[in-house]
């Protein structure tokens, strides 16, 4: 391989000021836009030695043919020459927004003669006031039904407006109680626009004060028994009491602001923005990134600003983001010009209400992530494809329609487990899972090793039954008498199906060469034949074949990528827990083998600490605070355990 590509240019040639640079295959067409302070010094990072390059920005160097680059005289004029250019060339290598869609915002045409209340995703509409964005259009109109209780305001069309003002007969939705405008006959324009006025006043502010002056208009109308009044304020005053409910207060009223909560790994990323007006959420948005290159979160943030502000969305005077870009003075100036008026502050929150806040969208985003996991590997579509573009990508002569998956895990050499999961079709296959102890340990690849010569050893005799024309009942036999021989005793042949159902037509182990070497060995130990073995190494993402010099690079936004993520983090999963439960019972039958210390105070012991880590570190003093736990029976576990 070469140190680098050959349109690498000379260090003399780029320039050290601010700017912005577009690679571009041989096609001409933009693979990447990126800007720099200093593009000399950013462009060398491309250019070094392409080994030591990430995986994916090493793709995206060697597909391309070419550099150029743009000086500019600031890095704000650089921030806004990207945004500019990743909009017009839509590189493929940059960041991707799955959710490209506006959200509805409900809006007040402040303009017109007697304003009225719609739901929209237009942001130019001369004179409205917005408020939103929601998630869901159904979320706005439910909101506008609760509030045209307690604000009857114009809700019909221009056209029904206007032909009901002239003919003097009211709107056909005022005729039924949906219209509160002057097209209705109950209101004149005057009064009409200070309902309008109120309506927007509690909408920006949700002002609990407006429902103590409506329950004192009730009383009054009540004193004086004008009853169908006092009811209809009352009505007002459930529907004030509705929307509150529905728009949790988790602020200070004073405080507006838009705070992004991002969860991410190495192929995507999940945004939650929560859009916080007078101290409530009015609004929440989400979203899935797709990561081409490996992005920090700093740099992550910088894109997802730019994407979520794209448009006629402006910014309010505070956004809260997890972790500040380097960029964050001509970032905040860029949304400043977005906003129009007054300044934008961003920066992260450390601690209070709105760093419990951020810790909430967070976990929202979280939730999305393996929402949309979930639902892209539910597809029936997808699933077919990717095994399709495994089956290419590795040469293989069928689909892999049974894959296994093997992972080790241990703490520090001890309590050493090995997991194996099942996909089948593209979907796991719980009840297959197995789980392997392993009773001595040199290192990850020699546990590997054992863990698959005896799972192989099930499938040790399928070779001659199959050159013997047995069919499926010979070749049940033939496993449960390869059973038998690694178990040295005879089992009913039911059993023996059972825990090695079929054979994988590929194994699929958690690592890179060393450990895909040791899966070969111990394929060619085993003396099995027809089946495929490869290596997903968690670090650049990258699949290992036996005996290979280079890694098999899948597209990072193919399915089939997805689904050995998806089979090697399920693997992961298993040998986890499985080690946890092992080194669990394990301090409790250490702890159960003192005298005076059952399985009561062991059991209180653990719940006390909350881990095994914990119980061991403690001093005798910390041990003997718990209840029933002497200062002798304390110095006796604490000499136990660090024995």
């Amino acid at each position: 391989m070469a140190d680098t590509v050959s349109y690498r240019p000379k260090a003399g040639e780029i320039p050290t000021a601010p700017g912005v640079y577009r690679f571009r295959d041989a096609n001409r067409r933009v693979l990447y836009v990126g800007k720099a302070k200093n593009l000399r010094a950013r462009l060398s990072n491309y250019f070094a030695p392409l080994a030591t390059l990430h995986e994916r920005t090493r793709r995206m160097v060697t597909t391309a043919a070419s550099v150029e680059w743009t000086v500019v005289a600031t890095e704000f004029e650089a921030l806004q020459l990207e945004f500019t250019w990743i909009k017009e060339f839509d590189p493929p290598f940059n960041v991707k927004f799955r959710d490209d869609k506006t959200y509805p915002y409900l809006a007040l045409t402040m303009a017109d003669e007697a304003p009225r209340v719609i739901v929209t995703r237009n942001h130019k509409i001369r004179g409205a006031k917005y408020f939103g964005p929601y998630p869901k259009v159904w979320a706005v109109r439910e909101t506008i039904d609760l509030m045209i209780k307690a604000f009857p305001i114009r809700t019909c069309s221009d056209s029904s407006y206007k032909r009901a003002m002239q003919s003097g007969r009211p709107c056909f939705p005022g005729q039924i109680g949906r219209c509160g405008g002057p097209c209705s006959g109950k209101v004149t324009i005057e009064q009409h626009r200070a309902i309008v006025d109120d309506f927007a006043a509690f909408m920006a502010s949700h002002d609990r004060r407006v429902i103590g002056r409506l329950t004192k208009d009730m009383k009054r109308a009540s004193e004086h028994q004008q009853y169908e009044e006092a009811a209809k304020i009352r009505d007002r005053i459930l529907a004030l009491e509705a929307v509150l409910e529905k728009s949790a207060v988790v602020l200070p009223e004073t405080v507006s602001c838009d705070l992004f909560g991002i969860e991410h790994d190495e192929l995507a990323a999940a945004v939650q923005q929560f859009v916080v007006r007078g101290g409530r959420i009015r609004g929440v948005r989400s979203w899935v990134v797709d990561k081409e290159l490996d992005l920090e979160m700093g740099e992550l943030v910088d894109s997802i600003l730019q994407r979520a502000y794209d448009g006629d969305d402006r910014p309010p005077r505070e956004v809260i983001v997890p972790e500040l870009p380097e960029d964050v003075a001509e970032l905040e100036l860029w949304l400043q010009t977005l906003r129009g008026t007054g300044k934008v502050h961003l920066h992260t929150a450390q601690r209070g209400d709105k760093a419990a806040l951020m810790q909430t969208a967070t976990l929202n985003a979280k939730h999305a992530l393996q929402l949309y996991k979930t639902r892209r590997s539910g597809d029936f579509t997808a699933r077919s494809q990717a095994l399709a573009d495994i089956q290419e990508a590795l040469e293989l002569s069928e689909a892999p329609l049974r894959m296994e998956c093997y992972d080790v895990s241990h703490l520090s050499g001890t309590n050493i487990v090995a997991s194996m999961v099942v996909f089948e079709d593209g979907l796991a296959r719980k009840d297959q899972y197995r789980r392997f102890s392993i009773p001595e340990y040199a290192d990850d690849t020699e546990a590997l090793y054992q863990v698959l010569s005896r799972r192989l050893a099930y499938l040790s005799g399928d070779a001659q039954t199959e050159e013997a024309g047995v069919g499926p009942a010979g070749a049940v036999a033939a496993d449960a008498a390869a059973a038998a021989a690694v178990a040295g005793a005879e089992t009913p042949d039911a059993v023996r199906r059972k825990k090695f159902a079929y054979r994988p037509n590929l194994l699929v182990v958690d690592g890179g060469q060393p450990q895909v070497a040791a899966a070969a060995r111990a394929l060619r130990d085993s003396g099995v034949s027809g089946i495929e073995i490869c290596g997903i190494a968690k670090r650049l993402e990258e699949i290992w074949l036996p005996d290979s010099d280079y890694p098999v690079i899948l597209p990072r936004n193919s399915d089939a990528l997805f689904m050995f993520q998806r089979l090697r983090d399920e693997a992961h999963r298993f040998a986890i827990t499985y080690q946890r439960q092992k080194r669990s019972r394990d301090i409790s039958s250490v702890l159960s083998d003192i005298p005076g210390l059952g399985p009561s105070r062991v059991k209180v012991l653990l719940k006390h600490f909350g881990s095994v880590a914990r119980l061991r570190s403690a001093d005798a003093d910390a041990i003997a605070e718990v209840r029933g736990i002497g200062v002798i029976l304390a110095q006796t576990i604490v000499t136990t355990l660090r024995s």
